[in-house]
Formats: structure tokens, sequence, C-alpha cells
């Protein structure tokens, strides 16, 4: 369970019910590529909000192995790089785009917002939280919020044996300390540690 004020950090199981309740959305490959660009990037809403094509693409629309988030992208105003190694939001993206790349339907210039509302604009980091916000509720998750996925991309993270100072880059924190709230206790990991302790 989250201390008291923190968002909730994601299990499997929540992971399994929110993708359900995806599927089964009016935009589950935009709703998918959000989720793991949150909870598998670890980016805030408003730096997702602030994505735009030419972001994520290249010239020749292939997707990019990095993000650059520019200083006015990022809450603390610091630049920073994000990586799109992980083959599952590779995968979630490339299926987005599949829908998104539609000239058609919406305007496609590299500067065209990544990610669009109902309404076919740019989501505000507060409009994008409401969409993480009836996501949850749909799937019965209580206590998540927008920052359940910055939350799990860290815990996740530490949990697999990656140091914090490399953790805390990829989060864009100006400190390890900062970092170090973002983690959740897990009582099975800690009972482990001190288990191999001798």
């Amino acid at each position: 369970m989250p201390r008291e004020g923190k968002a909730r950090v994601l299990t499997d199981a929540d992971l399994k019910r929110l993708f359900k309740v995806i599927r089964a959305d009016t935009h589950p490959e935009r709703n998918a590529a959000l989720l793991y660009m949150s909870v598998g990037l670890g980016l805030r809403v408003k730096e997702i909000a602030a994505l735009s094509l030419g972001d994520v693409l290249d010239r020749r629309e292939h997707l990019r192995d990095e993000i650059s988030l520019l200083k006015t992208m990022t809450k603390g105003g610091k630049q920073r790089h994000v990586y799109l190694t992980n083959p599952k939001v590779r995968r979630a993206l490339q299926d987005y785009l599949a829908v998104r790349l539609n000239p058609k339907r919406y305007m496609c210039a590299p500067g065209s917002a990544l990610f669009l509302s109902n309404k076919r604009m740019r989501f505000t980091p507060n409009s994008l939280q409401q969409v993480f916000r009836r996501l949850y509720l749909a799937a019965g998750i209580e206590g998540a919020s927008s920052h359940s996925g910055r939350r799990t991309f860290a815990t996740r993270l530490i949990e697999k044996g990656v140091d914090i100072k490399a953790v805390s880059v990829l989060m864009g924190h100006s400190s390890v300390a900062m970092t170090a709230r973002y983690v959740e206790d897990n009582p099975e990991r800690l009972r482990a540690i001190v288990g191999d302790v001798l």
C-alpha cells in the first residue's frame, strides 16, 4: 500500500486490469501507448502532453531510439533523454502511430502533437490526468493517479537491481534523495535482502 499522499505503485494484476479496460475503450492504441509512456518510460503527464510527432519519429517516419526532452517540456527545467529501447513501449507506440499517422484524419506535420484528445487537439497536462483517472477508475484501481506510472517505473527498476543513481538520471531528478521518495518499499524484497546478508 502506498504511503499517505503518494500515488499507488501498480502491480502486475493492476496492469492486467488496465489493459483489459484499454482494449475495450474507444481509443485502445492511444491509451495503451499513453500507459506505456508513463509506466515504461517514467514520463510525467506534462512531458507526455508536450511530445510532438517529430520527437519520436525521424524524417523517414521511423521510430527514434531516443527522445530528447527539452527544458520547456520537463518539470525541473532540465533537458533529459528518454530511451525507446523497451520492446513493449516501442510496440505500443508503433501500434498507435499506425492509427495516428492518417493524413486524412489528423495533422501529421513533425510539430503536431503526438497524442490527441477526442477533439483532435493536443492534450493539456490536466486533460491527460483526467484520461489516466478515468482508466484507473474503470479498472477499479484505488489510490492511483497519473503519477502512478512514474512511481511504478522507479520502483520496478530498483527491484531489478538498477542502481539508484541511474534511476535518478532516468527520472530526471536533481538528487538521489528525490528518487528514493518515489520507490515503494516492498516487504518481500526487504525480507529477501535481509535473508541474503550473511
